[in-house]
């Protein structure tokens, strides 16, 4: 049988999205809470609309403080009894999660393109990623009360660790429903429970990650999640004092606000924020490799990924060469319909962030630098909120270009002389959440991973993920890190026993 043409899979998955977004528009979107399909308190709702056309996807209820209190006390009610479960059982749970992830993931893969514009080559890729975080969670659910033996002359001290209770947790637009998983998965195994707001832009798939959950058998009142807006929804999560810590993966500005929201209360908070990351060029570096990473890590995802590498730093004796090779690529990027396979980059997710990230074309030419590719809006199919991939050079490490996050496929390219250079322009930016180095000496790659001021930096590599190692960033790219038995450690209380031998001298007073 003939392998099918791109054409054939564009076709297959247009024809998989039609009963999947009539089924949507007919049902609507609501709150799932405590097992139940309920809407807004209030009666309030709103449209959720596709980024490819602008079409009405679904209407999504509107939660407020009510919604969130509902959804809270049935969390709380909830939680002892999946505290006290045998972590076995909540293992197994867990990865019928996993199987059901599975079982529907082109599902999954579809809604996703169509609720946010990224290419399916991408979500894809995402929904496998999802059902891995849950399996991943699930096999450690019997470790993460692991602890320490650390004795001393006359105690043995053990300590041990205990899930902290109900948790919130806010996540972001882009890839939406892998990095629900990120979060849920891990506060799911260490015994929480989790009231989840997600992002108002794209609410579809998280709607299909709650059903799934209940549909594998995971209790009622174990995951529950409340549509809305951040400032009505999300405050409210963050304020509610049954909530005991905030898991929040956003912008900067709004982790800040999330902070201050939840001091009363004296929430523990986790926050994955914005980058402006470097991916460093030296001229001993494998230039061919390099070229393909650099490219990936700036146009992959539309460029809304918080890890993406937003500014090249290239050694000035192979920037000429490497910047020529550079535009050819970017111009021949594929920008299309997200449901397309040879599609690339797909169409923003919303017309405000379009707005934004063209706002920085002007800018860019106002400061000074130069545009090399791209610069304008994109008339993709459906006439959505497609954007050229956008090439910027001339520039400095002063430049509003280079100092604040685009989030969108916009890569400026800065010069720099020497390695006290280039460190000194990668780390002169508030954020610091990954850094990329290439180079053949290895020395040179360990000494400036040791000097960036980032959570997390790849030598001669992209962003290649494994889940085991800790995922966070520094200054305001975050607070905390996710990923293994890291996660466990937010999402949990770590509890210290002493226990005597019985031989130690006890003061006595009042004799």
């Amino acid at each position: 049988m003939d392998k099918a043409t791109p054409k054939d899979l564009f076709a297959a998955n247009r024809e998989r999205a039609a009963p999947l977004l009539k089924q949507l528009q007919a049902d609507g979107i609501g709150h799932l809470i405590d097992g139940r399909i309920e809407p807004s308190v209030s009666g309030m709702s709103f449209e959720t609309r596709s980024p490819v056309d602008g079409a009405v996807l679904a209407t999504v209820a509107r939660g407020n403080a009510e919604d969130i209190d509902r959804a809270a006390t049935a969390a709380t009610r909830a939680f002892k009894a999946w505290r006290d479960m045998p972590a076995p059982m909540r293992k197994k749970l867990l990865h019928r999660v996993a199987d059901a992830i599975e079982d529907r993931a082109d599902d999954i893969a579809v809604l996703e393109c169509i609720d946010t514009g990224q290419a399916h080559r991408f979500m894809a890729k995402a929904a496998i990623r999802a059902a891995e975080n849950f399996r991943f969670f699930a096999d450690r659910c019997a470790e993460a009360r692991d602890g320490l033996n650390t004795p001393s002359e006359e105690h043995w001290n053990i300590s041990t660790r205990v899930p902290i209770g109900p948790v919130g947790v806010i996540t972001p637009w882009n890839t939406p429903f892998m990095l629900s998983t990120w979060k849920i998965a891990p506060a799911l195994a260490a015994g929480c429970t989790v009231v989840h707001k997600p992002a108002e832009w794209s609410p579809v798939t998280a709607d299909l990650l709650a059903k799934l959950v209940k549909q594998a058998g995971v209790p009622d009142g174990v995951l529950n999640t409340v549509h809305g807006i951040g400032e009505e929804a999300g405050k409210a999560l963050t304020e509610h004092p049954a909530i005991k810590a905030i898991g929040f993966v956003g912008e900067s500005s709004t982790g800040s606000a999330i902070m201050a929201q939840g001091a009363p209360t004296l929430k523990r908070v986790h926050f994955e924020l914005g980058g402006k990351n470097p991916v460093i060029v030296f001229d001993d570096a494998d230039l061919d490799r390099a070229l393909d990473a650099v490219v990936f890590m700036i146009y992959s995802l539309n460029g809304e990924r918080c890890t993406s590498s937003s500014r090249l730093l290239i050694q000035q004796g192979i920037a000429e060469k490497f910047i020529e090779k550079l535009t050819a690529r970017v111009k021949a990027l594929q920008v299309g319909h997200p449901l397309d396979p040879a599609t690339e980059i797909g169409p923003l997710i919303h017309e405000r962030h379009l707005a934004k990230v063209c706002s920085y074309f002007d800018i860019a030419r106002k400061d000074g630098a130069v545009i090399a590719v791209g610069g304008k809006p994109h008339a993709g199919p459906g006439g959505g909120h497609y954007v050229q991939p956008t090439l910027v050079i001339g520039a400095h490490a002063n430049m509003r270009v280079a100092q604040e996050e685009v989030f969108g496929p916009f890569l400026t390219v800065i010069p720099f002389r020497n390695e006290a250079e280039a460190i000194e322009i990668a780390n002169g930016v508030q954020y610091g959440l990954t850094g990329y180095v290439w180079t053949g000496d290895m020395g040179r790659a360990l000494r400036v991973a040791d000097a960036l001021e980032a959570g997390m930096i790849w030598l001669n590599s992209e962003n290649v993920r494994h889940l085991p190692t800790p995922f966070g960033g520094m200054k305001s790219s975050g607070i905390g890190r996710d990923g293994g038995d890291y996660s466990f450690e937010f999402y949990m209380e770590t509890k210290h026993v002493s226990l005597a031998r019985g031989t130690h001298k006890i003061q006595k007073l009042g004799i």
